[in-house]
């Protein structure tokens, strides 16, 4: 392989399976015609190195896509309230939980807040839009939000379109799957599953699976009755000494012996 270096970029010649892959010029561009048996693939490979000095690239929050950080590490908007051991594993999209949380003014205080349980399961790039209804009224003749454009002289007279749809509230043991989207206001109980890239526009039953666009039930995680006793233990509240000793029931399909195990403690 041959490279040439011109100032902060890097430019790659090189040979692919004796096909004369030839380097291109400061677009970062390189063709390649790659012959394999009977047929030839053009392959267009996009590259661009930067110098040390010249990043035009954000830096990962994240150190590994295997291990995520706790959400206590992370939150640093005061309208953000978390439970003990809630994780976001945000590796693939490369920023904080901070940034999942879209609209939500870390200086105002009488605002819709987003607050999540404990142990907590987030994938990466979920997001939770908040803000109310962001000034966007359905039932008025424009849904445009006028009054936010102050500058213009001609919105002078815009009423604030502006309404709250209520805190946003995850429950204990979710889990959330990557880059779902939480409508505001939404409520999901405990235990419950969104699947990946699900639309979470209305409140979601304790224990149950939904997805899809926008999202629907896709079925509970157990019976009725295993559902409500795994409400009445509230396990997520219990002391560490006490989930010490139920570790082995917790992570085994044993409900009812996990209840027994607790009516006896």
């Amino acid at each position: 392989m041959n490279r040439t270096i011109s100032g902060s970029r890097h430019t790659l010649q090189k040979d692919l399976m004796g096909s004369g892959a030839a380097g291109r010029n400061g677009t970062g561009t390189q063709t390649a015609d790659i012959q394999s048996g009977l047929y030839a693939e053009k392959l267009i490979i996009i590259f661009k190195f930067e110098s040390d000095n010249n990043k035009d690239y954000m830096e990962n929050y994240f150190d590994s896509p295997f291990k995520g950080k706790t959400l206590a590490e992370q939150v640093t908007n005061p309208n953000i309230q978390v439970g003990r051991f809630s994780y976001y594993s945000g590796y693939y999209h490369g920023h904080s939980f901070d940034d999942c949380v879209r609209y939500l003014h870390p200086d105002l205080v009488d605002i819709d807040k987003l607050i999540i349980g404990s142990f907590c399961s987030i994938g990466t790039g979920v997001a939770f839009m908040m803000a109310g209804n962001q000034g966007h009224r359905l039932d008025w003749v424009s849904s445009f939000p006028f009054f936010y454009m102050s500058e213009e002289t001609a919105f002078a007279d815009a009423q604030n379109g502006y309404q709250p749809m209520g805190d946003t509230v995850i429950g204990n043991d979710v889990w959330m799957g990557a880059e779902a989207i939480i409508m505001p206001g939404v409520n999901i109980g405990d235990g419950a599953v969104i699947g990946t890239r699900a639309l979470v526009t209305k409140d979601v039953e304790p224990y149950t699976i939904i997805g899809g666009n926008p999202a629907k039930v896709i079925r509970k995680r157990f019976s009725d009755e295993q559902i409500a006793m795994l409400l009445e233990i509230q396990w997520w509240n219990w002391p560490l000494e006490q989930l010490k000793a139920a570790m082995k029931m917790l992570t085994s399909a044993d409900i009812e012996g996990l209840y027994r195990w607790w009516q006896n403690q």
